[in-house]
């Protein structure tokens, strides 16, 4: 949803609702997310489907004639999945030409060489940062497991001393930094920019990954001292590498990796620099610096500096992408239906009535994002739903914003979002059953390390808000 639209509705809804109007209301969403928490925790139903009924319930526990709900909900969808559908897939290409072409490992392998002691958790960070920058969170872990075993194992380091850098870099950039879905959902709703939020992102994101990273491994490590299991340390090639005994260099790779962070980065800088709608150059970098155009021209760019290094034919390139498509539809209709859970919110009244309440508390906005969040992601436990759910809900509240205020909010709501990875996330077990652990140890090193990510990120955003 764009600011405009944000303005709109706030103009459109500016008649006070009633108390008992707020009281409806607010039992509304409660049933709301209640259904989508009862569908996806007990019902094991997938989170497309639970936020497509919990959209419904919503719409009908607030008193809405139905076919408007249908109205509301799919024009939700169809906006969200239109504005961040395109920029998801473009990830997923890029991801996916990483991994095959041995990119990934050309990276991870250069980075170990350089570094070896008392520096190994810090290049687990930045292996893990550079590498999540364009791979969903799944993916990552996958992809970075067998090298976190392989030097647990090899350096004798405990397990958590390694493994915890490496998957607070990965979480990290999930939760604050474009192009992932989370954040990219919650710039649409809100109507930020996102080059300003990526520029806000990464520097929330520096001393957070820091803080939950190589200095939590200290203590996670004395909580936890395991060792790499045996049946997870395999030899890391990738198949295409297998065949050739090629793959990118490491300054191609990153270059590629970084590209569309710096085009983003370029934009926001001559926008604030210029600030000039009609100047020429603002106008090149406006175009050049949106995320279709940053994030196409890497993935044009990954096609020569990764593919063809590798010994990718024209054929394999294809497939490539092809398959990389595949998994990613999941993921959207996840994101679109948040879209439309977040326009059944609105349309339904529910932001004017959280702007209204907002009105008579002390609470900053800013706080007041992160705990919503933080409430949908310990009930649903997915990062995903509880940034699109939060980011409906507190939409209305940017309308008066700044620029950076606004962006302040979207991360704000990806710090909270993250907040205790717990029983009914299946990152929770992903994790558990890679490492090899307990319930019990995976709460006192993983879900801590999500905790202090979120609360130190949070508190980032906060005092960031206090300052610019």
């Amino acid at each position: 949803m764009t600011r405009l639209s944000v303005e709109m509705l706030a103009a459109d809804t500016a008649e006070p609702i009633t108390s008992a109007g707020h009281a409806q209301l607010g039992i509304a969403v409660l049933a709301g997310i209640a259904v989508i928490v009862l569908l996806i925790t007990k019902f094991k139903l997938h989170a497309f489907l639970s936020l497509t009924i919990g959209s419904l319930a919503l719409g009908a526990a607030a008193g809405a004639p139905l076919d408007k709900v249908i109205s509301s909900f799919t024009s939700g969808l169809g906006s969200t999945v239109s504005g961040v559908g395109v920029l998801i897939a473009l990830g997923a290409i890029l991801g996916k030409l990483l991994a095959d072409s041995g990119g990934a490992d050309q990276i991870v392998d250069t980075i170990l060489r350089k570094a070896g002691g008392r520096s190994m958790p810090w290049a687990m960070v930045l292996i893990a940062s550079v590498i999540g920058l364009p791979l969903f969170f799944e993916v990552g872990v996958v992809l970075l497991i067998p090298v976190v075993m392989m030097v647990a194992k090899r350096g004798n380091y405990s397990l958590m001393r390694i493994g915890i850098p490496a998957l607070a870099g990965l979480s990290v950039m999930h939760g604050l930094v474009p192009p992932h879905p989370g954040p990219l959902a919650a710039v649409d709703a809100v109507g930020a920019d996102l080059g300003i939020t990526l520029a806000l992102g990464v520097l929330v994101a520096i001393p957070t990954v820091i803080i939950a990273g190589p200095v939590f491994s200290k203590v996670a490590a004395r909580w936890v001292d395991v060792q790499a299991p045996e049946r997870m340390i395999e030899p890391r090639t990738s198949g295409e590498l297998e065949k050739t005994g090629r793959r990118p260099s490491f300054g191609a790779t990153l270059a590629t990796m970084l590209l569309p962070v710096v085009l983003m980065l370029a934009q926001a800088l001559v926008d604030i620099v210029i600030d000039d709608p009609e100047n020429s150059v603002q106008r090149v970098f406006d175009v050049i610096g949106s995320p279709m155009i940053a994030l196409l021209a890497s993935v044009l760019v990954a096609l020569f500096t990764m593919g063809r290094p590798a010994g990718f034919s024209k054929g394999r390139l294809s497939e490539t992408v092809e398959k990389s498509l595949a998994p990613i539809a999941g993921i959207l209709l996840i994101v679109g239906a948040g879209g439309g859970f977040k326009q059944t919110l609105i349309d339904s009244g529910v932001g004017q009535m959280v702007l209204d309440i907002s009105k008579d508390w002390s609470i900053p906005a800013i706080l007041l994002a992160w705990l919503i969040a933080v409430a949908i992601r310990l009930a649903t436990g997915s990062a995903t739903v509880a940034t699109i759910s939060a980011a409906g809900l507190v939409a209305p509240l940017a309308a008066d914003m700044s620029t950076t205020h606004a962006a302040l909010l979207v991360l704000a709501i990806g710090a909270g979002s993250v907040f205790l990875s717990h029983v009914n996330d299946a990152g929770f077990w992903l994790i558990k059953e890679y490492f090899g652990v307990s319930v019990g140890q995976n709460l006192k090193t993983w879900s801590v390390m999500e905790c202090i990510i979120s609360v130190v990120a949070g508190g980032l955003v906060l005092l960031l808000s206090l300052v610019i």
